[in-house]
């Protein structure tokens, strides 16, 4: 009976988060020209929700379709192109008619049909009034792999896991519209400031994965949570077994499990000896590939030169390696959620790998250009590099309050950026071309430098 009172708890919140992917959505949907879309993002972040919740929404009516689930809807694309044909067989198992302006068709794991994949270049070619939108967890991996793909006539769109700003919003919605709100860079009031971190500290605990979220605020069980959160990580390791190469599945596997190890070292740089002893890049870098493509790691590559191009000056042999959600970090390293809550003498130099891994996961959303990060022949090493339209801003992420070091000063006097970024425990502030953001108003980043007192001398 829990289980059932569960998923409807899940269910009711799930609903309330309101995704700001679904403002691009809506641009879609309105677009001229409009073509299929293909909604990429890693498995359990909300995709097949979202699409769902849009189509309920916009349209008059939602046309699911699940290739995963459904495995006899391959036949209807292994011989058949014509889009109208197709419509009409689907119409048939959807029980009514799919009309162009008012039907929402979703192909949810369209990975699973390859044949329904390139289909999507007739639809956009024959019957582009159509409003098709397609969902799979592992669409990286299947377009790595090569073979037929609609180039250049899908629209691309990609959701990641859900935001402190997005939980926030149901959370404490008045918080979330104060921050929101912000116009000035000026400290928050300390009652401000509080009631935020502590749902702040909420958010670290379950991350963004929608359903360890919507129980952390139904419930505030951590025990739950700490569930869902294994049910996650048990799943991408099912994934790793049965869409990869089987002499890759170990590799993965190895790899996946490293990054706490990695990430716990204080330079962070990814070490293959740590993966296993004697490891060699060319034995791994597929493995890594793969997670990376199947969105459950990010890697940030060393930068020599902060110049324009980045990509120019990259040191593509030396890279970080970060998870795509602070919650599954936690979980994958067995970080009890009590050290999020005290921190004790035990948590010191995880817990700045655990900030700069939410900072990323943040930035990540917000900014078309990866991250990058930069050292010194002098040992000095900035967390990350941004690159903002031409400005290139340095990045120093510090998890508390603590924030001595001389390497983004380093960096400014060797570069002169026009503003440097200092994430840490601290209120926001403004010293000459240092800012200070705290940690929690990370998602407002691109809001807070395109005021012109926080981005100006």
């Amino acid at each position: 009976m829990w289980y059932y009172t569960h998923l409807l708890h899940i269910k009711r919140v799930f609903m309330d988060f309101i995704r700001y992917l679904q403002q691009d959505l809506l641009k879609w949907k309105d677009e001229a020209g409009r073509k299929p879309l293909i909604l990429h993002g890693a498995r359990q972040v909300g995709k097949t929700w979202l699409l769902k919740h849009f189509g309920q929404t916009y349209f008059e009516d939602v046309a699911y379709f699940n290739f995963d689930e459904q495995s006899d809807l391959s036949g209807i694309f292994d011989t058949n192109k014509d889009p109208e044909r197709i419509i009409r067989q689907l119409s048939y198992l959807h029980g009514t008619s799919i009309k162009p302006a008012t039907t929402l068709i979703i192909f949810d794991e369209i990975q699973e049909c390859k044949p329904a994949l390139n289909a999507l270049k007739y639809f956009c070619e024959q019957a582009p009034e159509y409003a098709v939108a397609c969902a799979g967890s592992l669409l990286g991996v299947t377009m790595a792999r090569g073979g037929s793909f609609p180039v250049g006539k899908v629209n691309h769109l990609y959701l990641y896991p859900l935001t402190f700003s997005e939980f926030l919003q149901v959370a404490d919605t008045s918080m979330y519209d104060y921050l929101n709100d912000l116009i000035k860079v000026e400290p928050l009031p300390d009652a401000f400031l509080h009631r935020i971190q502590d749902r702040f500290k909420s958010y670290m605990i379950c991350g963004g994965m929608p359903a360890a979220a919507a129980e952390m605020l139904n419930t505030d069980d951590i025990s739950k949570v700490e569930m869902i959160l294994q049910d996650v990580l048990n799943d991408y390791r099912l994934d790793f077994s049965k869409h990869a190469e089987p002499t890759l599945i170990p590799r993965i596997t190895h790899v996946w499990d490293s990054i706490p190890s990695q990430l716990s070292k204080e330079n962070r740089k990814f070490i293959y000896q740590l993966v296993r002893p004697g490891a060699r890049a060319r034995e791994y870098e597929d493995a890594i590939f793969w997670l990376e493509q199947a969105g459950l790691i990010y890697l940030t590559r060393l930068n020599k030169e902060p110049k324009l191009p980045l990509s120019a000056y990259d040191d593509l042999s030396i890279f970080k390696v970060y998870i795509s959600d602070i919650g599954l970090l936690r979980k994958l390293a067995k970080l009890p959620a009590g050290s999020i809550v005290a921190p004790s003498s035990g948590y010191t130099e995880f817990k700045g790998a655990f900030a700069e891994n939410y900072i990323l996961q943040s930035l990540k959303t917000q900014f078309e250009v990866p991250l990058r990060y930069w050292t010194s022949a002098r040992s000095a090493e900035v967390d990350f590099i941004l690159q903002k339209d031409e400005d290139i801003l340095p990045i120093e992420v510090k998890s508390g309050i603590n924030v001595r070091g001389r390497s983004l000063q380093l960096y400014n006097e060797t570069y002169h950026p026009k503003c440097r970024i200092r994430y840490s425990g601290l209120n926001l502030s403004k010293d000459g071309n240092l800012l200070n953001i705290p940690l929690f108003l990370s998602d407002f980043t691109g809001k807070i430098l395109n005021s012109v007192s926080a981005f100006s001398r």
